[in-house]
Parts: structure tokens; C-alpha cells; sequence
């Protein structure tokens, strides 16, 4: 038998599941944007590792570049040379819903090119 008190509970279920939808689906996005911020940070400090292992091999640093170029297309590379090193400095912004956010990551190798 069916009391006054069940059909204003009815389609509750329906109306939570319609709230917390949105909220599950961008919280997915933001750990799966998350991931993918992991993934290019790992790809730009492999890149700022071989430009100055290419530089400090006697490379040029337009191969250098072309290397950043390959791991990551977006990036842009500076070099520096302070007693002794050469050390590579990769930037890319990566963005992460709509958020543009800064990687920048560095590497030093002994400078024997010279």
C-alpha cells in the first residue's frame, strides 16, 4: 500500500543523480587533465636533459632546439653557459581546463664541446 509520504520522495533519486553528474564529470577532467600535466612536465624535463647533453657535447644549439622541437613542439629552449656548464631551460604552457599553466624545467651538462 502506498502512503502520502512516498510520492514526495518520488524521483529524488533522479533529481541527485542529475546534481552530482556535472560534478563527477569535472572532477574526471580535472584529474585526467591532471595526468596530462604530469606527461608534459616528464616530456619538458627530458627535453631541457638532451639540449644540454647535445650542448655540452659540442652540438649546436640549433640542434638543440630541434630536439626541444621534436618532445615537445610548443616549447621554447634558453641556453646559458656559467663557468664550466651549459645548461638548457625548457618552457611550455600547457593547458589544463582552460587554465594555461607555466612548466618550465632545467638541466645542466659539463661543458667539454668547447
Amino acid at each position: 500500500m502506498i502512503t502520502a509520504g512516498d510520492h514526495r520522495d518520488r524521483g529524488a533519486v533522479t533529481a541527485e543523480v542529475a546534481v552530482a553528474l556535472p560534478v563527477i564529470v569535472l572532477v574526471l577532467a580535472a584529474c585526467l587533465g591532471g595526468l596530462g600535466l604530469a606527461a608534459a612536465h616528464l616530456r619538458v624535463q627530458d627535453a631541457a636533459a638532451d639540449a644540454a647533453r647535445l650542448l655540452g657535447r659540442g652540438e649546436s644549439i640549433a640542434a638543440a632546439q630541434q630536439h626541444v622541437a621534436r618532445t615537445a613542439p610548443t616549447a621554447r629552449l634558453t641556453v646559458s653557459r656559467p663557468s664550466g656548464l651549459v645548461c638548457a631551460s625548457v618552457q611550455l604552457e600547457q593547458r589544463v581546463m582552460l587554465v594555461p599553466i607555466a612548466l618550465t624545467a632545467s638541466s645542466c651538462a659539463l661543458d667539454g664541446g668547447r
